[in-house]
């Protein structure tokens, strides 16, 4: 290996940093060991599919995680004819973990976020619509996918970073 590869690593150990599942890690031995509620619709299974990638799969899980996910849509980028050319979606997540054994809530918070997506535009020059209704559905779910997603990561952030504390 040549020094310019392993300087990097070098100063990474000198300044403490150790894998977060690692040993000695702030959440050694925690994957797998939290089971997110299931989900009531389809944002939800996004978000709890995301989790369920970060956390790992439980098999005898010692904790629970349960959220509340709340979405909100606003119209973006008005044209001058007052045309809507985007759309907001504003994201948050109430979350409760929860320790099976004792019921005890060890840690609650919530994430948010936003993104956006384009919107279809009526072109009375073309007499038309930009975009078709399954382009715009797309978009839509890939806006909601990436809003899972962030929402998801600042949970398990928070979770990673504060296992000390409540575990």
């Amino acid at each position: 290996m040549s020094w310019s590869r392993l300087a990097p690593l070098l100063l990474l150990a000198a300044c403490g940093f150790s894998p977060v599942y690692g040993p000695g890690g702030a959440a050694e031995g925690l994957y797998g060991q939290i089971a997110v509620a299931p989900p009531r619709d389809e944002p939800g299974y996004l978000f709890v599919r995301h989790l369920e990638e970060r956390l790992g799969l439980p098999d005898a899980p010692l904790y629970r995680l349960d959220a509340e996910i709340a979405l909100d849509e606003t119209g973006l980028g008005v044209t001058p004819d007052q045309e809507i050319t985007r759309i907001q979606i504003a994201g948050e997540a109430t979350y409760t973990l929860t320790d099976l054994a004792t019921g005890a809530v060890l840690q609650s918070g919530e994430a948010r976020s936003f993104t956006s997506y384009s919107a279809p535009v009526f072109s009375e020059q073309r007499n038309s619509i930009a975009g078709n209704a399954v382009t715009v559905r797309a978009a839509e779910s890939d806006a909601v996918e990436r809003l899972m997603t962030i929402l998801g990561d600042q949970i398990v952030s928070r979770l990673l970073a504060t296992a000390p504390d409540w575990r």
